[in-house]
């Protein structure tokens, strides 16, 4: 007999450091996932609060090891990107690591008001605001700087968004600019819509900023859409960006400060295969090299981790609600919850998560495929990162019930889909567990938000 336990072990190294199994139970950093279903239920989302200051912490130490290694004279920051997870519990869990925050959009100032109302935050924490910015973003960011908010760093985004600042900020501030990088050549345009073009900067610091004694340029910022990753095609703009760099510098020496922007990636499936430390040590290598050769000073680093940070916290439960066969050779399970509505990323960008069985691994396993509550064609999942089908448990017991989980989860996912609003179908948000360990390393877990009910549905839609 062909047991799940056994095509888990012989497909993946597993365990992993992650992911174990005891007496036919899925463990998730240690946590009994059956033990959270028993006392939660089905569908819920969860969150292992010590993962994301792992993250940062294992992030910190790779640059910090590099700098070393390469005798780097400039400082490391990390900055949190709030738009994965806005969520208050993560941002309480991250500032407990020495770090400071990336925002992207209008409303992202009035949660920094709040993180430092807290004493979350100070008016020394770094907020560097990026996005193309509409007049109430700019009012909010010029109010964050008239207060104290010395660290405050809008970064232009075009050539006219400086003149508001100009006009209104009342203090000496820092700016930086964004580069307008050029995309993979899978998109289908060219240079990314934000930022200014590379022809464009030097122009828009003389003309604007040098002779400027309020406004001194502090950071040049570089993001990449499909983040940090060891291609040609990053390591090539990431030159041409060090490059435009040291131009910069030798007629800006205010200019102190490299944002690489474009997170690391996540694990989505087991096979994960990156090396951390490699790519901090070449992103510091190949910075000081270059400024070495043309005689600048190296620069302080910034990056902005925004999955990498929260992503690999989080997990989807659900339930098999039912088997059905609709052909003679495609099994469904129909689960208790949506993925266009709970996991948006699988529906529109055919991202693929972790997924396991959390019970039954002793039990034959089969090919299905696992269908969606909302009545949208779309809304499945059958396949996975490394192969073109998925194995489950058979359900041989019906009354013992199947439970799956899907991993690392914890970027996006609730923001695309609308948290706690009108979802496709009417399908509810389920219930959210937030998953934490004592000072002696017991778990401890409570609820977050119950599953949403249909009075504040029927609210939003004005019934």
């Amino acid at each position: 007999m062909n047991k799940y336990i056994d095509l888990i072990q012989q497909t993946f190294d597993f365990p992993t450091r992650e992911f174990k199994v005891e007496d036919e139970k899925l463990f998730f950093n240690g946590v009994d996932l059956m033990d959270i279903i028993e006392t939660y239920g089905t569908p819920l989302k969860l969150t292992y609060l010590p993962k994301i200051s792992e993250s940062i912490q294992n992030a910190k130490t790779y640059f910090n090891n590099a700098m070393e290694a390469h005798d780097y004279h400039g400082k490391y920051t990390y900055c949190y990107c709030t738009k994965s997870s806005h969520f208050k519990f993560v941002l309480d869990e991250a500032l407990k690591n020495d770090i400071h925050i990336e925002t992207s959009s209008t409303f992202d100032i009035p949660l920094v008001r709040s993180l430092y109302e807290q004493g979350k935050i100070t008016k020394d924490t770094h907020i560097v605001c990026n996005g193309f910015k509409r007049d109430l973003y700019k009012q909010y960011i010029t109010e964050l700087l008239n207060d104290g908010f010395k660290n405050c760093i809008p970064v232009l985004d075009n050539l006219t968004e400086i003149d508001y600042y100009l006009e209104h900020v009342k203090v000496p501030f820092q700016v930086g600019i964004r580069i307008a990088a050029d995309e993979e050549p899978k998109f289908g345009f060219y240079t990314s819509r934000l930022g200014v073009r590379y022809k464009d900067i030097i122009d828009l610091y003389e003309t604007k900023i040098k002779d400027n004694p309020n406004v001194s340029l502090k950071m040049l910022h570089f993001f990449i859409n499909s983040g940090i990753r060891d291609t040609a095609y990053y390591w090539s703009e990431l030159t041409r960006f060090i490059q435009k760099y040291v131009d910069l510098k030798a007629i800006c020496p205010e200019l102190d400060t490299m944002d690489i922007g474009g997170g690391w990636p996540i694990k989505t499936n087991v096979f994960f295969d990156y090396d951390y430390q490699y790519m901090a040590d070449q992103i510091i290598k190949n910075i000081k090299w270059m400024c070495a050769k043309n005689n600048t000073q190296e620069p302080n680093i910034f990056t902005e981790f925004g999955s990498y940070t929260v992503g690999e916290s989080g997990a989807v439960l659900y339930s098999i609600l039912e088997e059905k066969l609709q052909n003679d050779k495609e099994l469904w399970y129909m689960i208790d919850g949506s993925f266009i509505t709970q996991l948006p990323d699988s529906w529109g960008l055919n991202q693929k998560y972790i997924m396991l069985a959390v019970n039954n691994w002793k039990e034959e396993y089969h090919n299905i495929n696992l269908g969606g509550l909302t009545c949208d064609s779309m809304d499945y999942y059958n396949s996975e990162a490394h192969q073109y089908n998925i194995y489950l448990p058979k359900k041989e017991d019906k009354k013992t019930p199947q439970y799956i989980g899907f991993f690392h989860t914890g970027a996006y996912q609730e923001s695309l889909g609308g948290y706690g609003g009108i979802q496709h179908c009417l399908i509810p948000a389920p219930k959210h567990v937030l998953i934490d360990r004592d000072t002696d390393g017991s778990v401890t877990h409570r609820l977050f938000a119950e599953e949403q009910n249909s009075a504040s549905m029927l609210k939003t839609l004005g019934y």
